[in-house]
């Protein structure tokens, strides 16, 4: 089943002669629970690709097709709401509310759409991350391993339809990076989650199913790690 798919997907930034293509025709489709990574320099136009996936942004034109809706058919409510509802992020910053415990970071979308968390799930996904211990903490009395991880655990509450992942280790010292990828690796594989990770690590990028390279806007390869 195709949870991802893009048609021939542009962004174009200016016009004429000082038009960059920051994006020039991708078409790529990723199957419900494939852990896919997309492997890029600084400037190749992963990041691009990824608001696109995730709705941050719209296409100069193309197609992104996300659990079967077309996000260029929904007015900016609609695609607020979808994202909220069906897409996960994981950011490198992690974008946690400073004021607020872990526990109300991870349930803040829910509760935004006007629904409870399921307490079951929430649950195993908290003792899956080691976060059953530290739901009364801020996120400044966490370490940065520890921030994503909470990061990770609101990015799964919801249970999307896909979770993007921003660098997700970027701001991590190596043993926090190889454990956060296990992590995302594991919530792939126990929950069948889908996962859309861009990386400019090419070790961390090796623990996906799948790797797609981007340069200059265009995929150019992809492999299986």
């Amino acid at each position: 089943m195709t949870i991802l798919q893009t048609e021939d997907l542009k962004k174009i930034y200016g016009d004429g002669e000082a038009a960059v293509h920051a994006l020039d025709g991708i078409s790529l489709t990723v199957p419900k629970g494939e852990f896919l990574s997309i492997v890029g320099t600084s400037g190749s136009g992963k990041s691009t690709l990824l608001h696109m996936l995730g709705g941050l942004d719209r296409p100069t034109s193309g197609t992104v097709i996300v659990d079967g809706v077309n996000l260029q058919s929904l007015t900016d409510e609609e695609l607020t709401i979808f994202r909220r509802r069906k897409i996960g992020f994981v950011f490198q910053n992690y974008n946690l509310v400073p004021i607020l415990n872990v526990y109300d970071n991870i349930v803040l979308p829910i509760q935004l759409d006007g629904n409870a968390p399921e307490e079951g799930f929430l649950q195993e996904i908290l003792g899956m991350l080691g976060l059953l211990d530290k739901l009364d903490r801020l996120p400044s009395n966490l370490s940065g391993g520890q921030q994503q991880r909470v990061a990770i655990a609101r990015a799964l509450a919801s249970k999307p339809a896909i979770l993007l992942a921003d660098e997700p280790t970027g701001n991590l010292d190596s043993r926090s990076r190889l454990d956060v990828m296990g992590l995302l690796k594991v919530t792939s594989q126990r929950f069948g989650q889908t996962i859309v990770m861009i990386t400019h690590n090419e070790e961390i990028a090796q623990m996906a199913d799948r790797i797609l390279r981007i340069e200059d806007g265009k995929l150019i390869c992809g492999d299986f790690a």
